[in-house]
């Protein structure tokens, strides 16, 4: 069983020949369509053809490509499971039965060898442990992102000041006056907040919103995005035997990655523990 390529290495390759010529063709597509256009070399139709032509050739480039990229690394990295679950998170393929995975490109050969790749997922992981990650990791409310985002909220409070006494928009200066105080007083909540918003460890996980529940009682745990743009928010999610926590954590002092990575250590502590 190959296993010279680790998780990390497999997703950045990932990201560098598929994602990164997508955006490069994309804009490279958009941005040559909106040339012509703006200097009347094209008619509108063309335009319409241009960013047309330029969305099929990146997907079908994504199409390609991820094929290659994903036999490549099924092949040559051991713990398959975390490679899989990282490169739906990172959209760099798409979950399984998606309509969109139907989409990717694939021969009679490059069907015949990801079935074989497929006795892969009956070994489980191995684990690694990290000896510099304690046994117990507790997580808060960030001050230094909470204060800054106070001060934003209140900049905007003094705009909204600004507006009211300077202009006659007084709805817009009421809306930015009213809505700074009330989103800067909550940050200021958030960082003046001592109470532990999540607890990991080897046992299991605690949150603000859900009693403590082992790991042979949790499932699916995993820090996910949900949205896109700037409405995109990063959640806490697992299912447990009362339901399901669904946590936001952009405000706590980690970060998606940090976060996933301890819960794939702590879970794997447990199961080393247990067995």
């Amino acid at each position: 069983m190959n296993g010279n390529v680790s998780v990390d290495e497999a997703i950045a390759k990932g990201h560098r020949v598929l994602n990164l010529p997508t955006v490069v063709f994309m804009l490279a597509g958009f941005g040559i369509t909106v040339y012509l256009s703006a200097h009347n070399l094209i008619p509108v139709w063309g335009m319409i053809a241009g960013f047309a032509a330029t969305f099929v050739l990146s997907w079908l480039w994504w199409s390609f490509m991820v094929t290659k990229w994903r036999l490549w690394a099924f092949e040559n990295v051991r713990n398959i499971h975390e490679l899989k679950k990282r490169a739906i998170r990172e959209k760099l393929i798409w979950p399984d039965n998606s309509i969109f995975e139907k989409t990717e490109i694939r021969s009679a050969v490059d069907k015949l060898k990801w079935a074989e790749l497929q006795m892969k997922f009956r070994h489980d992981d191995l684990f690694f442990d990290d000896l510099t990650i304690p046994n117990e990791t507790i997580i808060y409310y960030s001050k230094s992102k909470n204060y800054l985002q106070m001060i934003l909220m209140l900049l905007c409070s003094a705009g909204g000041v600004y507006v009211l006494l300077k202009t006659d928009n007084y709805i817009i200066g009421s809306v930015m006056l009213l809505g700074g105080a009330y989103y800067g007083f909550r940050e200021y909540k958030q960082a003046t907040n001592t109470e532990p918003q999540i607890i990991l460890n080897e046992a299991g996980i605690r949150t603000v919103s859900t009693e403590f529940y082992s790991w042979q009682q949790i499932s699916n745990e995993e820090v996910i995005s949900e949205g896109s743009g700037k409405n995109s928010h990063f959640y806490l999610v697992y299912g447990h035997p009362n339901g399901s926590e669904h946590l936001q954590i952009e405000d706590f002092d980690t970060d998606a990655k940090s976060l996933n990575q301890l819960l794939v250590l702590y879970r794997g502590r447990s199961n080393k523990k247990n067995r």
